[in-house]
């Protein structure tokens, strides 16, 4: 339109200005055959540019003309494409509202001429497993996979919906599937996290424990709670399945997890069940020489017998280090009971009372009362077990 109106302004200009031009004698002169042209050179030009701008006009009617055309023609595909994005945004606002029903209905419409169907399909999945539609649900993933960007997308979809219903062994299909790595996006890497705890697999999860803690899937206080429960689930399966399983299990502990009391006390627990009790103690024994670590007592209490004279001696040997510590008092009266010295037992037992009173003390104490017939100083210390 511009150019046309500048068109229109160019020949009025020269029909304004043709008069003052008329002394001008300019000639022109065309032949062609039988036919000659003869006029003026400002005529000429003026007819030129007429013809050009008729040309430009013309040009424009029949661009114009097609495109009305064409538009017709499409009209109905238009319509289809604009009630799409209505089914959309009242979709959106139905999963914004949580109407699951109206969501799967509007989205499941966006779908069929909307710009991007893998969305509104994936919604449409995500509203159909809030209403407990697995097959509705399925289908819609099934669709959405035909797009290849999306085909990762739906995969993982699809492992949180079936670990949400407790399908895990489809959902360790799919996720085996893609194979999470270092490389993999953090919901991949955070759902198998959780379906490897739903599964109890700590074999896999102790392989993926390094990229969790490279990748920050995790916080820090949540990646060690982590590696320390499988770390222990490992140490304490492996020992009841076999003694190469507890070696193995063992060697996988970094060299510093090896040090550490709590895996310490799993292990020395472990071999003294395959008749490695010597070994056992002495693990152990080597450890509280450092520290009476709380765990290292309580393994030894389940370690030693009655019949391991030398390592109950040198237990009772390290009373005037660790005379005041409660975990200490508490292994000498468990040691004293086995034994069934309850006499004993009631005076450790009233000294970790008297330190670090709880429930699980003061019935210890009512119980080698009760075994000395002080029945009424066990009644005293049953209600006081009460109290926690």
């Amino acid at each position: 339109m511009i150019k046309a109106l500048i068109y229109l302004i160019i020949i009025l200009v020269g029909l304004v200005v043709s008069p003052y031009l008329s002394w001008f004698n300019g000639y022109i002169y065309i032949a062609m055959g039988d036919y000659e042209l003869e006029t003026s050179l400002i005529f000429a030009l003026l007819a030129a540019i007429l013809f050009y701008a008729v040309l430009v006009l013309l040009e424009w009617c029949v661009v114009w003309t097609l495109n009305l055309l064409l538009s017709s023609r499409f009209l109905p595909e238009k319509w289809r494409r604009k009630a799409a994005r209505k089914h959309t945004l009242l979709g959106a606002l139905a999963l914004a509202e949580e109407d699951w029903p109206m969501a799967e209905k509007a989205m499941a419409k966006g779908a069929e001429k909307g710009e991007i169907p893998a969305l509104n399909l994936l919604a449409a999945a995500r509203a159909a497993q809030h209403q407990n539609d697995p097959e509705a649900r399925d289908n819609y993933l099934v669709e959405a996979a035909k797009e290849p960007l999306a085909a990762k997308a739906v995969t993982t979809t699809r492992i949180r919906y079936l670990l949400q219903q407790g399908e895990l062994i489809q959902a360790r299909t799919q996720l085996d599937a893609l194979n999470p790595t270092s490389k993999s996006k953090l919901p991949l890497l955070r759902l198998a996290v959780e379906l490897y705890r739903a599964q109890q697999d700590w074999a896999a999860m102790k392989l993926l424990l390094p990229t969790i803690a490279k990748r920050n899937v995790l916080s820090n206080d949540e990646c060690t709670q982590l590696n320390l429960q499988t770390n222990h689930a490992l140490l304490t399966t492996a020992a009841s399945n076999s003694e190469q399983e507890l070696e193995k299990a063992w060697h996988w502990l970094s060299r510093s997890e090896r040090k550490q009391a709590n895996y310490i006390a799993l292990y020395a627990e472990g071999i003294a069940r395959y008749g490695r009790q010597t070994e056992s103690v002495k693990l152990l024994m080597k450890q509280l020489k450092h520290e009476a670590y709380p765990e290292i007592l309580d393994a030894l209490t389940r370690v030693i017998t009655p019949a391991d004279l030398d390592a109950r001696k040198q237990l009772f040997d390290l009373e005037k280090r660790y005379v005041d510590n409660a975990d200490y008092q508490a292994c000498i009266a468990t040691i004293y009971d086995q034994s069934k010295e309850f006499r004993a037992s009631k005076q450790w037992w009233e000294k970790v009372c008297h330190q670090a009173p709880s429930k699980q003390h003061w019935i210890a104490l009512a119980e080698a009362q009760e075994h000395l017939g002080e029945q009424n100083s066990a009644l005293q210390s049953y209600r006081k077990a009460a109290i926690f």
